[in-house]
């Protein structure tokens, strides 16, 4: 009976504490939807390239836009999924191909690009998604430069090279290019984050760089700085697992919002005045 009585007590405990949590999870991260009729009035048909699209956010967006009939090419490392993923879509009535490569490589690359020209004329949007995180001293990658270099070649170079290699599609479209990055590269820097904030400041400045000169393209350019989102790959590191942070859908469909809207980036609320 203590027993029961003392188990009863902690669960009274654990519950009261995790009342401030779910709290603070509602105001720093506030829920977010997205109706399957908005997204299929302005996806429906239309071809979008999805790069990261095998896991995380970017297979909840596929998902999301199989569910609205959109077309889809995916790029993903994960070959197997992706057919997984496009034999979905091609059920649910959608026009769906794939690439699996690691978009480090840059011959690969190169041949995606080349690729892309010739199978897509037209683009209606793309999704650059793909994203690799790291965290590390730079004192610890004295005798580690690839670990610079593969970061840069994935969050920066890929999404240029493939951003190159579509405006001629996206153009006929008056399409879209998103890219998905980071609110920490906001912030003042951090310890340990060197190679990632470097990919990713890179790539905002190339991006709002390109806003501009594509203006006149009639092609929008958008950024999304996004907050924590679990993911297999932010979970790995184990100090982000249990904090309070938005679903992987959650994420897809501020990817989403940000495409169907007017702005020029996604920003959370309280990042405001930066």
């Amino acid at each position: 009976m203590k027993g029961t009585a003392f188990q009863g007590k902690m669960g009274k405990t654990k519950q009261k504490s995790c009342k401030p949590m779910n709290i603070l999870k509602h105001l720093i991260y506030p829920s977010v939807t997205m109706s399957d009729e908005n997204l299929r009035k302005c996806f429906a048909g239309k071809w979008v390239v999805i790069t990261g699209a095998s896991s995380g956010i970017g297979e909840a967006l596929t998902l999301r836009l199989i569910s609205v009939q959109a077309n889809l090419y995916l790029i993903a490392r994960n070959e197997e999924k992706l057919m997984t993923l496009c034999h979905k879509a091609k059920n649910n009535g959608c026009k769906a191909d794939y690439c699996a490569i690691d978009l480090r490589q840059r011959d690969q690359l190169a041949i995606l690009c080349s690729k892309l020209r010739e199978q897509l004329p037209s683009v209606s949007y793309l999704f650059c998604n793909a994203g690799k995180s790291i965290n590390r001293a730079i004192n610890d990658s004295i005798d580690r430069m690839h670990d610079f270099d593969r970061t840069m070649d994935l969050n920066y170079r890929s999404a240029v090279a493939l951003s190159l290699a579509l405006i001629p599609a996206l153009k006929k479209t008056w399409g879209r290019i998103v890219y998905t990055s980071s609110v920490s590269s906001l912030f003042p820097t951090f310890p340990g984050w060197s190679a990632y904030h470097a990919s990713k400041c890179a790539a905002n400045v190339w991006f709002r760089t390109a806003r501009k000169e594509y203006k006149k393209l009639q092609v929008k350019v958008q950024i999304a700085y996004m907050p924590l989102v679990h993911t297999p790959m932010s979970d790995k590191n184990k100090r982000y697992k249990d904090l309070p942070a938005y679903s992987a859908d959650e994420g897809a469909c501020i990817l989403l919002r940000l495409a169907m809207s007017k702005k020029p980036s996604y920003k959370p609320w309280w990042t405001l005045g930066i």
